[in-house]
């Protein structure tokens, strides 16, 4: 199966980093690599709500910047505004494949919908603690 088969998921790892309040601003670097290794599982069996395989991006800024990319899930560190990043690889999607953002941030759904891509929020793909259930 080529790429350009997969739903293309981009990770808006700021946001979704910040949607729990589990101390993640003493170690954004760590924080990331804990969201990308979260991820890989859905590399394999897909997200909830969306059928057939994913190619999983997650974009990191800021301190979080560096963290290497793993099998499943490729990791693009933004130069600037994680936000521009997310618009641009949603802008660059062909009108044939589909294209789904995870952010909670009203503004960047705003943008990246303009471009076709949907939006989920960050429970997606962090599902909440226990104590939460």
């Amino acid at each position: 199966m080529s790429e350009d088969e997969a739903v293309l998921v981009i990770v808006d790892g700021a946001n979704v980093v910040g949607s729990v309040p589990d101390g993640w601003w003493r170690d954004r670097h760590g924080a990331a690599v804990r969201l990308r290794d979260r991820l890989v599982p859905y590399a394999a069996a897909g997200l909830p709500g969306l059928a057939g395989p994913v190619e999983i991006v997650l974009v990191v800024e800021g301190a979080a910047r560096g963290v290497d990319s793993v099998a499943g899930v490729r990791v693009a560190s933004a130069p600037d505004s994680g936000d521009d990043l997310i618009a641009e690889l949603a802008a660059a999607v062909g009108p044939d494949r589909e294209c789904v953002v995870v952010t909670a941030d009203r503004g960047l759904r705003q943008r990246v919908e303009a471009y076709g891509a949907r939006c989920v929020g960050p429970r997606t793909v962090r599902p909440l603690p226990d104590r939460e259930r």
